[in-house]
């Protein structure tokens, strides 16, 4: 149950500071705050960390995070035997480049033209390979942490997964085509979805253990 209500809070405040930072993008109050942190990233720019820029920001990609989900549907199917688990995962996975193409359409707001290094469309707010490296590898590392005995295990497990969603956040800010707010957002929103999914995936599995403990 404390778990539930971690998550409950989790889901509540990630609506609630999305809501705000939505309500600052849109009245254009972090202009100067994007600027500042666009030209701090941008000042370390380097022919070696640009490589691995690129590097972060192709396996934040949809394109990748698809081509993931096959070792990691194969994993949890045939060695781990939790389908239930596959269903959270791949609902997770999913849907959120739906939800982020809804939430672009709604906001419209244009990318960033300061020192861009490379080129792509569409528009900005919420950054999509945000939200989807916070969905995918967050709910990795969930799964992951469920069935990993030691606790350096599951810390190793929670570094990694924090890396790769700072790394890739970051990468769409050095690329210059993601404002710093594009990528807080994109956390935001996939930060209630993955907590949502989580919750409802949690009481499923505690109503499934109520009639074995009546047993």
């Amino acid at each position: 149950m404390k778990f539930n209500l971690q998550l409950l809070i989790a889901f509540f405040g990630s609506l609630f500071c999305f809501i705000i930072m939505s309500y600052l993008v849109q009245a254009e109050h972090l202009v100067v705050f994007d600027r500042l942190v666009i030209d701090a990233v941008q000042g370390f720019e380097a022919d070696g960390l640009t490589v691995a820029m690129k590097f972060f920001t192709y396996i934040g990609s949809l394109k990748f995070i698809v081509i993931l989900t096959l070792p990691i549907f194969l994993f949890l199917f045939y060695v781990l035997r939790h389908r239930l688990e596959i269903l959270v995962f791949l609902s997770v996975v999913y849907i959120t480049p739906i939800l982020n193409r809804l939430l672009k359409l709604y906001f419209h707001r244009a990318r960033p033209d300061i020192n861009r290094l490379i080129e792509i469309g569409g528009y900005s707010f919420p950054s999509g390979h945000a939200m989807n490296a916070f969905s995918c590898y967050s709910i990795l590392a969930f799964l992951l942490w469920r069935h990993v005995p030691s606790r350096l295990g599951r810390v190793t497990v929670i570094i990694l997964s924090a890396f790769m969603i700072l790394a890739i956040g970051l990468s769409r800010v050095y690329l210059g085509v993601h404002y710093p707010s594009d990528i807080i957002g994109g956390f935001l929103a996939s930060g209630l979805w993955v907590a949502a999914v989580i919750w409802f995936f949690q009481r499923y599995k505690e109503k499934l253990e109520i009639p074995k403990r009546a047993h």
